[in-house]
């Protein structure tokens, strides 16, 4: 996905995730959607999808559109969906299940029809890792294969991983895995105690600061972007030992490859979630809802809906979080402060930055 820049995330996302289905062959032990096998009746139908597809379009900055579920390829109508959003000018991206269905053929459709990336999910450096938390023995093997048959085929890829206390000491093996791959990103994704995931252990703040270092260590060395996925406590480390990395060693060393701080964006600012009934929320992980497609437009849910108007409004924020001089860049996960306090303004539960009151809030310059 190419980056663009953006003054403002109050008129228009960022992105914005379709949760096509929720069916899914996979039995993730983290899954925010609890998939199940068969699909939901109740879905959006093609049509339907098609005319939410071009509300988009009609934001002022259209965003990128994010196809999600479940398993998208669950959808017959996957590649029509996929050429259709395309064709009205949406940059469009897919995070599939990785299961017999994403076959080399199946890639390539997608490549044809315009597809602009293809997340694949990889949580750890082994199959016994990795196949534990999917639930499906086979699952890395088959991982690795359609990140070879993206390659081959010229799909740009990224890898999303979640990271938990049972994978957090193999960020360096994964580091290098993925490297030999092509991906133009890795995005760590950092728990959320919803669906499945709220009987799962995630970090605590100290251990979130320790695999911070080793993501910061791997944007310095691997050819790819790295960022986090409801860590937004990233940002603020990235941005303090960057300036510490400049100093010691000259900016010229730290320049390349760029780090990769989506600042402000947060679970509704800048990001929108439509489930696969129309149903939508400031984020997948933020099981608030705002509004109802197609009964309501979601444009007119984005910008208008009282929810979304106030995640945008960092003055909200509440304990640490509203002191804290990186709350316009950070802000933390609003996603996570919800699950665990019911308080969506909360301080971000897994951080532990103690802000500097003395200092105002740091400039965010919005990508």
């Amino acid at each position: 996905m190419a980056r663009r820049t953006r003054k403002s995330f109050d008129h228009s996302p960022m992105l914005v995730f379709y949760e096509l289905t929720r069916a899914c062959d996979l039995v993730c032990q983290h899954c925010r959607a609890c998939a199940q096998s068969l699909r939901d009746p109740a879905e959006l139908r093609t049509a339907e999808s098609k005319r939410m597809i071009d509300q988009l379009t009609t934001f002022p900055q259209p965003p990128m559109l994010v196809l999600t579920g479940g398993d998208p390829f669950k959808r017959a109508d996957l590649f029509e969906l996929v050429e259709y959003a395309v064709s009205r000018g949406l940059e469009v991206s897919i995070t599939p299940s990785s299961t017999p269905l994403v076959t080399r053929e199946a890639i390539a459709r997608l490549r044809d029809a315009g597809i602009s990336r293809m997340a694949v999910s990889v949580d750890g450096a082994d199959a016994q890792t990795h196949d534990r938390h999917r639930g499906v023995a086979g699952s890395f093997a088959r991982c690795l294969e359609i990140l070879q048959d993206a390659k081959d085929l010229g799909v740009p890829t990224q890898v999303n991983t979640t990271i938990i206390p049972s994978n957090a000491n193999q960020i360096e093996e994964m580091g290098d895995l993925f490297a030999k791959y092509g991906i133009a990103m890795w995005s760590a994704f950092f728990l959320i105690p919803v669906g499945r995931a709220e009987a799962s252990s995630r970090l605590n703040a100290d251990e979130c600061e320790e695999v911070f270092a080793r993501l910061f260590a791997q944007s310095q060395k691997q050819p790819y972007l790295v960022k986090t996925t409801e860590a937004m406590h990233f940002r603020r480390y990235m941005i303090q030992h960057r300036r510490d990395a400049v100093k010691d060693t000259g900016a010229a060393k730290v320049a390349s490859p760029p780090p990769f701080i989506t600042a402000g964006i947060n679970d509704g600012k800048g990001v929108m979630f439509v489930s696969h009934t129309g149903v939508v929320h400031p984020a997948g992980f933020l099981p608030v809802v705002c509004g109802t497609f197609p009964a309501q437009n979601v444009v007119d849910i984005y910008q208008k809906s009282n929810v979304f108007r106030s995640l945008r409004d960092s003055e909200r924020l509440e304990g640490k979080c509203g002191q804290c001089e990186f709350r316009q860049i950070c802000g933390g996960s609003r996603a996570r402060a919800y699950a665990v306090t019911g308080n969506m303004f909360a301080a971000e539960p897994d951080c532990s930055y103690i802000p500097k009151p003395a200092k105002g809030a740091q400039k965010c310059d919005v990508v």
